[in-house]
């Protein structure tokens, strides 16, 4: 027997969201055995929440009896959203899939080491077929508001339709029309067509979004790879006394739904992929390297973590003639100046728990100063429009009744990660974030808002933890294990190789080296695809040689 064939698996993939799947279904293409570790649990369309009410079903706590799919972890710096399911971040995500301005390519960390901007094209095109993208066509009243509200602002020459993971009707007929597989020949799963709920961040009930469980990780399966989902990863060792992983590793699980006690499983593999999202493998390798397991990863680990310079800013109208929740999840976008654009987002109709996180819009400098500022501005608020301000305060009917609008930026910034026992947290050590404070809001931004609210009767609103807390919020964590030229100025390669380890890749959010200005998942799965094709097919592969 070869040694490679006495491993339980040749590559064990950690994690299933936009780079483990693409990670899984190219190895199995190439004829390697593989498994994927999934931390979240599989979702159907008949077991999803039909409202973020369902927190049992909605919120991924697993410790306290909540097993759904969406996170909420507040740090010193930033409110981080994230998904953990089978298929990863794809389940919760906006399904919005656009390519970053070039640029990007000749900034942060990753400037110099390759030639990417002829190079990757050919990957984002690949991840486009796989993924189903198409222009939006489904457009809802706040895709019209946030038209009109560009024209006003003089920047209306600059809106766009989202490209969207999303199995659309032909134009003019109605959704939920059920169709074989319409991707890849009959080798998929049959889809519907979308009738524009707006559900699609509350994971779709309708078959019509392309999660990941649809195309990578579908097809990865259907050939050969299995998928351990609720399977917690604790320990990842190399099997060899050289400790460089060239006979390959060793993989400790537990389940990750058992309160107390789980048993532990190990498994074999030749080679290792982690791609549990930027916070996942960061956590992980944290721990990994202060164990003992991976002692050489790179001391770069943790550093130039990137928020996508994101703020959550939008306006809530009581009273509005139209359901404001109809659509796409994020169905267009305008671009405010050359480094700051803004995309429409919403929640399905009666999903109003992100409602909690709400208050009024208010400027002014960070500190205290800016919470007096508020409290006035809610105190005048309430004595010249007592009833619309508490509408507007309490959660109920905001999905219905709000534009979220989602501002991101390509300038530059970042914090750093570091795995510390907190006075709060004595007997475990947790990711806490480190660095010069991240700014809470976006002047430009917040001026849109107030004029596209003064359009439409409504009131312009913030996230209350960039008011009292002065911590913006992102669903777009990036960097931590940053590509570089040499491990002191990072963790992985141009080909996503974990400097001092053979056989050792890292594919997710957090070898992004730059700021990318747009929702990261279409790059994520592109950056995978060209880290793959550099594999060679199994029937070829000398392990010793770093596959």
């Amino acid at each position: 027997m070869s040694l490679a064939a006495s491993r339980d698996f040749d590559f064990i993939v950690i994690g299933s969201g936009f780079g483990g799947s693409v990670a899984a279904h190219r190895l199995t293409e190439k004829g390697y055995r593989i498994a994927v570790m999934e931390m979240g649990r599989r979702w159907t369309p008949e077991n999803l929440p039909s409202s973020s009410w369902i927190l049992r079903r909605w919120i991924w706590r697993p410790r306290i009896g909540l097993r759904g799919f969406f996170n909420i972890q507040l740090f010193r710096h930033v409110l981080i959203l994230h998904g953990c399911a089978v298929g990863g971040g794809s389940i919760t995500y906006a399904n919005t899939l656009l390519e970053p301005k070039g640029s990007v390519w000749r900034s942060g960390s990753w400037a110099g080491l390759a030639d990417w901007q002829s190079q990757m094209p050919a990957h984002y095109k690949t991840a486009a077929r796989m993924l189903g993208v198409n222009e939006n066509r489904i457009l809802g009243p706040a895709d019209r508001i946030l038209k009109q509200a560009a024209d006003r602002a003089g920047v209306g020459q600059t809106y766009y339709r989202t490209n969207v993971a999303v199995f659309e009707p032909p134009q003019g007929e109605p959704g939920g029309a059920t169709f074989p597989d319409p991707y890849f020949g009959g080798e998929g799963p049959e889809r519907a067509t979308c009738i524009g709920c707006g559900g699609c961040m509350l994971g779709c009930r309708y078959n019509a979004k392309n999660t990941l469980d649809k195309n990578y990780l579908y097809l990865a399966e259907k050939h050969g790879a299995r998928v351990f989902a609720e399977t917690r990863v604790v320990d990842v060792a190399p099997l060899d006394a050289k400790a460089d992983g060239s006979a390959g590793y060793e993989v400790r699980t537990v389940k990750s739904t058992s309160w107390l006690g789980a048993p532990r499983r190990r498994f074999t593999c030749r080679g290792v992929i982690f791609a549990c999202s930027a916070l996942g493998s960061m956590d992980l390798l944290f721990r990994l390297k202060e164990n003992g397991s991976l002692p050489a990863l790179s001391d770069q680990l943790g550093n130039r973590v990137r928020t996508n310079a994101e703020s959550l800013i939008g306006v809530r109208a009581p009273g509005y003639g139209e359901d404001l929740s109809k659509g796409i999840a994020i169905g267009s976008g305008i671009q405010l100046d050359d480094h700051t654009h803004i995309e429409a987002t919403r929640y399905p109709k009666g999903s109003d728990a992100m409602g909690l996180l709400g208050t009024m819009l208010t400027g002014g400098r960070p500190g205290w100063s800016r919470i007096l500022l508020w409290l006035a501005n809610l105190a005048g608020s309430l004595l010249r429009h007592p009833f619309r301000t508490v509408r507007c305060l309490q959660p109920f009917g905001w999905a219905r009744e709000s534009i979220i609008l989602l501002c991101m930026q390509t300038l530059d910034g970042h914090i750093d990660m570091r795995l510390r026992r907190p006075w709060y947290r004595p007997f475990r050590k947790v990711l806490v974030s480190q660095g010069r404070r991240i700014p809470t809001f976006i002047p430009q931004a917040n001026e849109f808002a107030r004029r596209l609210g003064q359009s439409i009767g409504g009131v312009p609103m913030s996230m209350v933890t960039e008011i009292l807390f002065d911590i913006p919020g992102t669903a777009h964590i990036l960097g931590g294990c940053s590509m570089a030229g040499s491990p002191a100025n990072g963790v992985v390669d141009h080909r996503n190789r974990v400097f001092g380890y053979k056989n050792m890749y890292i594919c997710d959010g957090s070898v992004l080296g730059a700021n990318l200005g747009v929702n990261p998942s279409l790059t994520i799965c592109a950056v995978t695809e060209r880290a793959m094709s550099y594999i060679k097919p199994a029937a070829r592969t000398e392990w010793n040689d770093s596959a």
